[in-house]
């Protein structure tokens, strides 16, 4: 089963910054898609940011647009999701996920259906 590992969520004020991981031991995905999405309390996955295999394309929520930042090591088989400015209204579970298709640059992002790969997550806790 492949996995995707999250990382770097935690308890921050409202104004600051953190950095997400995401790696998938023992396989690439260097030639997929990759994204963030986050899900809150009580409410709906929503999408957060995509990039293309090759950091050609980007796609960012409104709601985070420029605030969040997405970029991928392919040698490393990492993405990231530099969180800037963070609000109590970005409280949530943030997933990594990972896409195969090759008809898009992004996948099927910003969908959150049809999605290949899924981690299972890091907690952000934005406090005002």
């Amino acid at each position: 089963q492949v996995q995707l590992v999250e990382s770097g969520g935690g308890l921050v004020r409202s104004g600051d910054s953190l950095r997400l991981s995401c790696v998938a031991p023992g396989r690439t995905f260097s030639s997929s898609a990759m994204g963030w999405f986050r899900q809150a309390p009580g409410k709906e996955r929503e999408f957060v940011a995509a990039i293309s295999w090759d950091e050609t394309q980007t796609l960012l929520a409104g709601s985070v647009k420029g605030r969040f930042t997405i970029s991928r090591d392919n040698a490393k088989n990492t993405v990231y999701l530099q969180m800037n400015g963070l609000q109590p209204e970005d409280t949530a579970v943030y997933y990594c996920a990972a896409d195969r298709t090759t008809s898009q640059a992004l996948g099927v992002m910003p969908r959150t259906f049809g999605i290949d790969y899924w981690g299972k997550g890091t907690l952000v806790t934005v406090s005002s």
